[in-house]
């Protein structure tokens, strides 16, 4: 099967993968509303759906385009889909907290939305590029994004919980602020850990493909705020014993700091990360 045609099954799952999420999203809208915890489990399950194809779509991408698909806006945008649908996934099920999936599926929903808002068109790698460090730095991103953003649906959550009465459906549903305070931690640290292993085989490659680790170039910079941001909340926390409400809006202001570094830095700051 020729790339051409692999692109096109690519763009096909691509569309059925978006219109499962969008799905997914209605029916977990649908279970809020409804309060029937029959439509939580169908919503879970159009959502494995949407992520089976979604997965199947960059495995075609990638083999179309003869490389690993995280090269561009589009295909780092739809793989920052993909990991936070995988991250909230695995939290959904480990927590059996649907409420997280209904608050997560509009981001995810959004992402994607926006990655097809993006040019498809497969180019040739830039020499720097064609680095076999490429897979180890960009999939460590997405991991790192995907944790970030369920963190702060959490945190979301954590700052509405005091609206939702304990007798209430929702609150039933909802866990308790000490266990989403927990939950969300959980996530920040994995986030954390992973966008390390994104910042060290960036400085890594970049040595390798520019001779110097480290650049300033405005995609760095942004990464490091980032960084610092995390582990300010993780080090209060730790060391502080910092909670609640406080460690919540700090989790949603260093979400806010990573899509500034995705989104905000290639379209206003431009620099050596601009073609992803």
């Amino acid at each position: 099967m020729g790339s051409q045609q692999m692109l096109g099954i690519e763009n096909v799952l691509f569309t059925v993968a978006m219109l499962l999420y969008f799905a997914s999203m209605i029916a977990y809208f649908a279970f809020i509303a409804a309060k029937k915890d029959g439509i939580a489990k169908a919503a879970f399950l159009i959502q494995i759906a949407g992520f089976v194809l979604h997965t199947a779509a960059l495995v075609c991408r990638g083999i179309g385009a003869g490389r690993l698909p995280l090269t561009n806006q589009y295909e780092f945008a739809t793989s920052f889909a993909w990991g936070l649908c995988l991250v909230c996934l695995v939290f959904v099920w480990r927590y059996h907290f649907q409420v997280l999936g209904a608050f997560s599926a509009p981001v995810i929903f959004l992402i994607i939305g926006y990655a097809a808002m993006q040019s498809k068109e497969v180019k040739e790698l830039m020499p720097a590029l064609r680095s076999n460090w490429l897979g180890f730095h960009v999939s460590t991103a997405i991991i790192a994004y995907g944790a970030f953003g369920v963190s702060f649906v959490l945190s979301i959550i954590f700052l509405l919980r005091d609206r939702m009465q304990d007798q209430s459906f929702m609150g039933r549903h909802v866990p308790g602020k000490e266990k989403l305070d927990m939950i969300s931690y959980r996530s920040v640290a994995l986030g954390l850990l992973f966008l390390t292993f994104t910042i060290l085989t960036g400085a890594i490659w970049a040595e390798r493909a520019w001779g110097s680790y480290w650049s300033w170039d405005p995609k760095e910079t942004w990464s490091f705020v980032t960084w610092i941001v995390y582990a300010v909340y993780l080090h209060l926390r730790l060391r502080k014993g910092w909670k609640g409400k406080s460690a919540a809006i700090f989790a949603v202001i260093g979400f806010i700091c990573v899509m500034f570094t995705y989104v905000g830095v290639n379209n206003l700051l431009p620099g050596m990360h601009s073609y992803g």
